[in-house]
């Protein structure tokens, strides 16, 4: 006796998951520009690779004791594979009941969920955030409210942030615990004019606070990607997003207990190149982009910038040396140089990934030191400072720094590290000290300057004998800091990215100090 009516309603029962919310559901979906759920995934995924679980999960409605209707649950997941290597990957479906998880149940004998599949399996974790959230709707579901446990859910997202690279793309309305998920990653996107991110959508804000505001207002790209820094990258559009996604993962291993993948070398680790002689201009004033500098040093093209758009007084992204992953960050003085909140935020999240997944960190230094004045004060510039500190010391990843321009004050001493493989190279026009002499000299010097018959003479007069002996040559006598020919920095990085990688092997595992977004 065959089985083959069991396999035919199988069939039937998989069919109607693949209705998702159904046909106006589904165009309401692209009316708005947005792909569906399982085109997004044979989008991202490579192709033919997508192998679904959960798949027939949903509330069903049973006449005579047979299935009549179908409703999936509000998101697909499963496991793909990009550029050949598995991840899982869960992405919600805004046209089944706006994503929300309402209506769906659980309990005895449930199948294990993406996240903990993950962190099991020791994959990257992909979200695809297009979810309201919790509704109202699932308390008529339930016959009754809940109190809200979610942490049973989020302490294996947590898990997941020390285990495994995870990466949240925001690709419609994201509210609630999704919102929250969306910033429970290494890396997370927006898609231009598609996405907005808040806990309480406009109707919320209405009701709690009494004003009417749109979700772009309240929670869209200008607000996060360029303002909050709660977003990192924007993506011009769809295809846009997973390629960044597929880029961002290609510089990572799979979870913290293997290395990063080495490219294939495209560039001459010997390669020099002469436009770094003169990139820093010898009139301290002027500023430059180091953008250029990045990209005259690390394989070519390889540079994937992280949050270009928020804290641009600081770069952080990731790249490669001869092949090998590396974490980079720069000051930019282009944009200012100097240390924020929000560009030490961005470094503090660049340290704890290459820490956590043990890339090589190389920092190119032109720090004038942590951003002063009011606005900097009322953001909190010496806590940002603390923890800034803080994670500097507990790092344990291969450093080296390259001081460009300048390096001063507590910011500066954040480009060192006085313990495990750590390398510091100076450029002949580095500058450095506790402060500048400029101002500082204003400082040091101020009765012997008021008192003088010309006290602006007199603090020129200062600041030129502080400048005769701010030579890094002098400090190298002292030291034995190596200064270098600026053309020899790539070969010298690249050198140095090979010579961290039986150190990053000794590494392997979960470091003792949890990654926190």
């Amino acid at each position: 006796m065959s089985w083959q009516p069991e396999i035919e309603e199988l069939q039937r029962r998989r069919e109607l998951a693949r209705r998702m919310g159904g046909p106006e559901g589904i165009a309401r979906q692209r009316a708005r520009g947005k792909l569906t759920v399982r085109e997004r995934i044979d989008a991202l995924a490579d192709p033919g690779s997508f192998r679904e679980f959960m798949g027939l999960a949903g509330s069903g409605v049973y006449e005579d004791g047979k299935l009549a209707d179908f409703t999936p649950k509000g998101s697909v997941e499963g496991i793909c594979r990009l550029d050949g290597r598995k991840a899982v990957v869960s992405a919600g479906d805004f046209t089944v009941r706006g994503g929300s998880a309402g209506g769906e149940r659980g309990g005895l004998g449930q199948e294990l969920p993406s996240n903990r599949r993950a962190l099991e399996w020791r994959l990257p974790y992909i979200r695809l955030l297009d979810a309201a959230g919790g509704s109202v709707r699932s308390f008529e579901d339930l016959g009754r409210t809940y109190l809200p446990d979610g942490n049973t859910m989020s302490a294996t997202d947590v898990l997941l942030l020390s285990a495994v690279p995870v990466v949240s793309a925001v690709m419609g309305s994201v509210a609630g615990l999704p919102a929250v998920n969306a910033c429970l990653g290494h890396f997370n996107l927006m898609v231009k004019g598609m996405s907005q991110l808040f806990p309480g959508g406009p109707p919320v804000v209405k009701a709690a606070l009494g004003y009417d505001v749109t979700k772009e207002e309240l929670g869209g790209e200008q607000v996060h990607v360029y303002q909050s820094g709660v977003v990192d990258n924007l993506a011009e559009d769809e295809a846009g997003a997973f390629a960044m996604i597929r880029r961002f993962l290609g510089y990572l291993p799979s979870n913290v207990w293997e290395m990063a993948p080495r490219g294939e070398p495209v560039d001459d680790p010997c390669r020099r190149d002469e436009k770094l002689l003169s990139v820093i201009p010898r009139d301290r004033k002027r500023a430059y982009d180091s953008h250029k500098v990045i990209d005259s040093v690390v394989d070519q093209g390889s540079f994937f910038e992280i949050a270009p758009l928020y804290g641009r007084a600081r770069i952080t992204g990731l790249a490669r040396l001869n092949g090998y992953p590396v974490g980079v960050m720069a000051n930019n003085p282009i944009r200012g140089a100097a240390t924020d909140v929000a560009g030490g935020e961005k470094v503090m999240r660049l340290i704890q990934l290459c820490d956590t997944f043990h890339l090589p960190l190389i920092s190119f230094a032109d720090e004038p030191g942590f951003q002063v004045g009011l606005e900097a004060e009322k953001k909190g510039i010496e806590r940002a400072g603390a923890r800034l500190v803080v994670i500097t010391c507990g790092s344990q990843v291969p450093w080296a720094t390259v001081v460009m321009g300048q390096l001063y004050g507590v910011a500066g001493q954040c480009q060192h590290r006085t313990t495990g493989m750590f390398r510091r190279y100076a450029w002949p026009s580095a500058r450095w000290g506790s402060m500048h002499i400029e101002g500082g000299a204003a400082a040091a010097y101020r009765r012997e300057i008021e008192a003088a018959p010309d006290p602006e003479a007199k603090r020129l007069e200062l600041e030129a004998r502080l400048e005769a002996i701010a030579s890094p040559f002098r400090t190298a006598e002292a030291t034995g800091q190596d200064i270098i020919d600026p053309r020899d920095t790539r070969p010298l990085l690249c050198e140095f990215a090979e010579d961290a990688q039986p150190i990053l092997r000794s590494q392997l595992g979960q470091t003792c100090v949890p990654y926190r977004p």
